[in-house]
Formats: structure tokens, C-alpha cells, sequence
């Protein structure tokens, strides 16, 4: 079998760092918001061993990838930008991509923008959410205007870095627990005022959890201490900028064939309901929700996820 190999990639300007593994038709893993390639390394083996060619970048901002100074530099029209130049940089026509967390909203937007590139789109955790009709800082602001927040949290460059980067160990401990189908039910987005941090209210971890074990847990530790928390915030602070640069997307229909998949303790589909997926996702073939399962779908559920991927892409 072969292993997990890195390598550098130039893509839309910037350097990206890549993990990949196995030959054949292209897989690409988006990961989110706290996360690393990393998130995908059981995903990696697994889809390999099914005869695919899976690579996992480090998204924009993250990691060994590059992180631009600019606010702007993080919009949709970069991220989605970026996947197509991996693409580019591998070679390949067409890939499937997948994603989770942010990386599920980019794979959704990347399937919209390019449909002639990616041929099919997987989400885990966050459901398609079609254009609002007003920019969504200006709606959040209104919906949650004396409520903590966390997307109008992380809008003030330099807040919640502050607040992250104080310790950054308890800070991933305490947010992959707290939004993990470990902690107590609900205890991920606990009701608190505006002005609170993002920390404050989430329950104390309780490490190593079976699915993240202290190793992983020095490896993201060590790149988020490295790189700190600026890049990966700058996604959040685009979201009216991609309103605006991106009005094509109104109404706009996800065509490929599709998968969603979700823990059942997820809290993003209560949220923003899965309705709107199935109106604008047409092709969706099918919503897997996995049972005690929390936010990191992937990582808690290794198995069945990838078991649910590699029955999704077979059938394509």
C-alpha cells in the first residue's frame, strides 16, 4: 500500500501544501475551520486503497500553505480559485471534491462556479445554503444583535487571534471537544451575551478522546502556534465581500451528483435546516446522519465516512 506523501504546489498565485496518496481519478478533501489537511488522514489511506488519487491541502491561511496579508485575499473567488488550480497543478481535467465545515461551503461554490471541473460534490456538517437576499454579516447582525455570535466574533481582525492564540492548546482542546459528539449535548454553542469570547461557557475537555489521540492533537497544536489563528479568520471576514462578488450565484443550482453527510449532534443543518439543500441540489442522492456523532464527522466516524464515500464515488 502505498503512503501518505507532501509536496508544494503552485496554485492561484500562492504556494499550497498537499497530502496525497494513491493513483487514479482525483479526490480532492477540503478540510475547515480549526482544521488541517490532517482532518482527512484516515480518509486518505482509505480512498487510495479504493483506487483513487486522494489529496488533502492545506486550505489558504493554514498550515504549510501560503497566508496572504490581505483581508480580501481570502475571498470565495480565491478559495474556489485555489481548488481549480490544484487541479491544474496535478494535471487533472475533472475531480470530485469534498469538503467539511468551510471546506463544505467551498466544495459547494467550486461545484457551482466550475461545473465543467468538478464532476461530483461531497458535503460533511454544513448543508448547501443558497445566497441570502441581504449581505450576511449586515442579516447576522440584526438576527443576533445583543447574542454572541461567533461569525460577528470573529469579524474585528485581532479579537479572537487574541483570545486563540493566549494558549493555544487549551484553545483546539477545548473546540474539538466541546463541538465533538463527546461532550454533553449541546454544550458546543452554549447561549451567552455579546461580548463573550469564544471559549467562555464551552465545557473543560476530556483528552484523548478515542478519535483524537495526543499525537493529533501536538500536530495541530504545533501548526496553529507556528502560524497562528489570522488566516484562517480572514475566511469569516469575506462573507459580504462574496455576497457582493458573486451575485451569480442567486438561485443558483448545485447539478452534480451529491452526498451530505452529518453527525447527529451537528448543529449546522438545525441551524440552517436542509430544505434548501434539496430545492438546490437536485442531484442530491442521498443524507447520511451518523449516530453520537458531533461536528468533526470525518475524524470521529472514520470509518463510515469513508465507507460512505467510496459507496458514493463508485456509483458515480
Amino acid at each position: 500500500m502505498s503512503e501518505i506523501t507532501h509536496r508544494t504546489i503552485a496554485t492561484n498565485g500562492i504556494n499550497m501544501h498537499i497530502a496525497e496518496q494513491g493513483e487514479g481519478p482525483l479526490v480532492v478533501l477540503v478540510h475547515g475551520f480549526p482544521e488541517l489537511w490532517h482532518a482527512w488522514r484516515h480518509q486518505l489511506p482509505a480512498l487510495a486503497d479504493a483506487g483513487y488519487h486522494a489529496v488533502a491541502p492545506d486550505v489558504r491561511g493554514y498550515g504549510r500553505t501560503d497566508a496572504p496579508e490581505p483581508v480580501e485575499g481570502y475571498s470565495m473567488v480565491n478559495m474556489t480559485a485555489d481548488i481549480v488550480g490544484l487541479l491544474d497543478a496535478l494535471g487533472e481535467e475533472t475531480a470530485v471534491v469534498i469538503g467539511q465545515d468551510w471546506g463544505s461551503d467551498i466544495a459547494w461554490r467550486t461545484a457551482l462556479l466550475y461545473p465543467e471541473r468538478f464532476t461530483a460534490v461531497v458535503a460533511l456538517s454544513v448543508p448547501f445554503m443558497p445566497r441570502p437576499p441581504v449581505p450576511p454579516i449586515q442579516m447576522f447582525k440584526q438576527i443576533f444583535a445583543d447574542t454572541f455570535m461567533w461569525i460577528l466574533y470573529f469579524q474585528e481582525p485581532g479579537v479572537a487571534e487574541a483570545e486563540l492564540e493566549a494558549d493555544v492548546r487549551r484553545s483546539i482542546s477545548v473546540m474539538f471537544y466541546a463541538a465533538s459528539g463527546d461532550a454533553p449535548r449541546g454544550s458546543g454553542m452554549p447561549a451567552k451575551k455579546k461580548g463573550a469570547g469564544l471559549l467562555d461557557g464551552l465545557p473543560e475537555p476530556r483528552l484523548p478522546m478515542p478519535w483524537f489521540t495526543e499525537a493529533d492533537l501536538e500536530y495541530f497544536v504545533g501548526e496553529f502556534e507556528r502560524t497562528g489563528f489570522r488566516g484562517a479568520f480572514n475566511r469569516y471576514r469575506n462573507m459580504d465581500r462574496d455576497w457582493e462578488e458573486l451575485p451569480q450565484l442567486a438561485d443558483a443550482k448545485v447539478q452534480q451528483p451529491a452526498l451530505f453527510i452529518a453527525g447527529e449532534h451537528e448543529v449546522m443543518p438545525t441551524l440552517f435546516g436542509t430544505d434548501a439543500m434539496r430545492e438546490h441540489v437536485p442531484n442530491l442522492q442521498d443524507v447520511i446522519t451518523l449516530p453520537g456523532c458531533g461536528h468533526w464527522a470525518q475524524q470521529e466516524r472514520p470509518v463510515e465516512v469513508s465507507t460512505a464515500l467510496i459507496q458514493f464515488l463508485k456509483g458515480l
